[in-house]
């Protein structure tokens, strides 16, 4: 059985925790889905029912977070916003889960010379040239985008709430 883990996504109109799950053997790690839908919880005690019913074991420690606000002002501004790699590095791996888990995916900049240049990069705490650091920005401004339209376009109110419960 894949043990389910707690992912807060702040910012915006509200907050919600996502269940998202390590790939087993050469799976790609996933957020969960039902039916198309991203399953979004309000709070960390709905995740805890939802799993309950559905016989998941969650991982409560160290849950992870997404600031979406400071990557989205860091990808509009980057002279004037600054945000560290590892969050940036987070941010990336949310988006590259997000797309491969909803309809919408994968992002059309998730390939190529430039950005593979970029991932090798952050591990290193290198700097990026401008060329990479566009590169980035326009992969996480297609996952914030991407984020809008899953979190809102499901029928879901300002929280962002899309999933059932």
């Amino acid at each position: 059985m894949v043990d389910h883990y707690p992912y807060r996504v702040e910012g915006g109109a509200g907050n919600v925790t996502l269940a998202w799950r390590p790939g087993e053997g050469d799976a790609l790690d996933e957020f969960v889905v039902d039916d198309g839908r991203l399953l979004m919880f309000p709070d960390r005690e709905s995740l805890r029912a939802h799993a309950a019913r559905n016989a998941w074991t969650v991982v409560w420690e160290g849950e992870a977070a997404l600031d979406r606000d400071a990557v989205r002002r860091w990808v509009e501004h980057p002279e004037s916003a600054s945000v560290v790699p590892g969050s940036l590095l987070d941010a990336w791996h949310f988006v590259e889960d997000l797309a491969r888990s909803v309809a919408g995916g994968p992002l059309r900049t998730s390939r190529g010379p430039v950005i593979d240049s970029a991932w090798e990069k952050i591990y290193g705490a290198e700097p990026w040239t401008e060329e990479e650091t566009a590169a980035v920005r326009e992969l996480l401004r297609e996952g914030l985008d991407l984020w809008d339209r899953t979190a809102s376009g499901s029928g879901g109110q300002d929280s962002g709430l899309v999933g059932r419960m």
